[in-house]
């Protein structure tokens, strides 16, 4: 175990106005790394930036445990069969006229974006790719080990520097273009750690590192040519936690002596509890948010776990809930009104579509559903949009080319939205396939090997999964299950009439290898480590919240 103050350079903060935070008055003893200083780690965590992160635990990390508290009890009260609505004591913020801080010129128009893992490559790539905005993300497409990180934040340094080089082992070498994408970070979520930080003993919030550092290291450069800095936040429950971003990051504005209100956010509207405080959300970053994302995947991986308990709210398969199902469509046409009611833009959701090499029909039909996908978010009014392979981008870009002629729709008001608490809740119908069934086991098993082994964006069948749609397949097998063993022989069957039971699920399991190819899988040699979590998670009578939180403990 290193302490942070022994063998680290040390780098001031940059002196800014009198509120600036001097280095020397923060103590960093406290803090400990549990991580390898590889060549370059020691340029990131400096003595600086890890009192910059001490400092801001220490402020910061009691309301987080508090809110994740509140969380707990929320979905306890959901399980006992209390139902999510829009708050009654903050109908006064709904109900009243009031508007956001106005939108950066550098951000006026989004109409598409590109987001992906932090490593070297993708980040040049994405930079170039053509989109309007490259959202970098610690989240869910990064498998969170120490390298990761670390080489992520050098690589968003490097980026943000201009000197970002990189070749590949057939020599092919990667370089910036003059114009490139405005750059966006997502940190992790709330609910996550990051182990190989102590301060004053207990791990660092993965949220407080990614941002720490980032903004630590960057946020004077970016601010300097009007670049925020930028983040997308993600995973949020309530206003509070919203809120609670608004607090940080007014607390580094003042430490690193940069601007108020220079750092601004997107908020992803992913989890069910956050659609009814949207309003609420908006105004608690009301100075410095930008918009709303439609977290589409992670909306229905949180419809499910916030339902878990209600047998009456069991979805079907994930091939059939689309967009265009009742609930998904009022949520995405709500937080449209929503935010163009308060000044702020309305993102789209992610196309997860890869294109299809090798098979020119097949990809075709893939390029007709996302080419529908975004014609149907333009012509609803989305401000823009988000793909995960470049080659989506001038499919997108067409569409909102098309429908929208000016840098964003903030003008369109969306008025006819009526999307009351049982709209946004309603249960689609649908059915349960063998091929859905094993298909949830398959890619759940496939995506937690390769994360297991430091890939957090696996492509599978064709798509680009990450955490959200691993999840989606581990929480639905958990829900079926579940479900079907407390209706006994009178409960959930496939389509073809076979009962939905554990012996169904331990049966297709154990024989996985019999469905996946014999090598070339990312994350191969993990398939059966993977096998065996997502066993043990499925059988658990509590459902984990996050698969990302016990994998967490497998990793380095």
């Amino acid at each position: 175990m290193l302490r942070c103050t022994h063998s680290l350079p040390d780098m001031p903060f940059i002196r800014g106005p009198a509120m600036a935070v001097p280095v020397e008055h923060l103590d960093t003893d406290p803090a400990q790394l549990r991580g390898a200083l590889r060549p370059g780690y020691e340029q990131i965590l400096t003595r600086g930036a890890l009192a910059f992160l001490t400092d801001l635990h220490r402020r910061f990390e009691p309301t987080r445990r508090s809110l994740l508290a509140a969380r707990e009890a929320r979905q306890a009260r959901f399980d006992a069969g209390e139902l999510p609505d829009f708050l009654p004591d903050t109908r006064d913020i709904r109900e009243a006229e009031w508007q956001v801080a106005p939108v950066p010129a550098a951000l006026q128009d989004r109409r598409v974006e590109i987001t992906g893992p932090v490593d070297r490559k993708m980040i040049i790539n994405a930079l170039n790719s053509g989109a309007k905005v490259f959202m970098a993300d610690f989240e869910d497409s990064t498998s969170p080990t120490w390298d990761n990180l670390l080489e992520g934040q050098v690589n968003l340094r490097d980026a943000v520097d201009g000197t970002i080089e990189f070749r590949s082992p057939d020599g092919r070498e990667y370089r910036l273009k003059p114009d490139t994408a405005v750059l966006i970070v997502r940190p992790r979520g709330w609910h996550l750690p990051e182990k190989h930080l102590l301060v004053d003993g207990e791990p660092m919030a993965g949220a407080l590192f990614d941002f720490g550092l980032f903004a630590f290291h960057n946020a004077h450069k970016l601010q300097a040519r009007d670049r925020g800095p930028y983040f997308y936040l993600p995973k949020l429950q309530s206003h509070r936690e919203a809120a609670l971003w608004d607090a940080v990051m007014a607390h580094a504005e003042a430490a690193l002596g940069l601007p108020a209100g220079c750092m601004k956010a997107t908020v992803l509207i992913e989890t069910l509890p956050a659609v009814f405080e949207m309003h609420e959300i908006l105004h608690a970053l009301r100075t410095r948010i930008v918009g709303l994302n439609c977290g589409r995947w992670d909306y229905i991986f949180s419809y499910i776990k916030t339902f878990r308990a209600h047998a009456d709210r069991l979805l079907p398969e994930r091939g059939q809930v689309g967009m265009t199902v009742p609930f998904l469509r009022h949520y995405s046409e709500l937080l449209i009104q929503t935010c163009h009611r308060r000044g702020a833009f309305a993102m789209g959701g992610m196309a997860a579509q890869i294109p299809i090499s090798g098979d020119a029909e097949a990809n075709e039909q893939a390029l007709a559903r996302v080419r529908a996908d975004k014609q149907r978010e333009a012509r609803a009014g989305h401000d823009g949009t988000w793909v995960a392979h470049p080659g989506l981008i001038p499919v997108a870009l067409a569409e909102f080319d098309a429908a929208m002629p000016t840098p964003n729709q903030v003008h369109v008001l969306r008025e006819d939205v009526r999307a009351r608490r049982d709209e946004l809740i309603a249960t689609p119908p649908g059915t349960i396939s063998r091929a859905g069934f094993l298909n949830n086991i398959d890619v759940c098993v496939r995506y937690l090997a390769a994360w297991l082994d430091g890939l957090g964006c696996v492509p599978i069948h064709h798509l680009m999964e990450d955490a959200a749609t691993a999840e989606i397949s581990r929480v639905q097998l958990w829900q079926w299950l579940h479900h079907a063993e407390r209706a006994g022989s009178g409960g959930l069957r496939l389509d073809d009439g076979t009962p939905i039971d554990f012996a169904l699920f331990d049966a297709a399991v154990q024989r996985i290898d019999e469905r996946l190819p014999k090598s070339g899988l990312p994350g191969q040699a993990r398939i059966p480590q993977a096998a065996w979590m997502l066993t043990e998670l499925t059988h658990a009578r509590q459902l984990a919240d996050f698969l990302t939180l016990p994998a967490y403990a497998l990793l380095p």
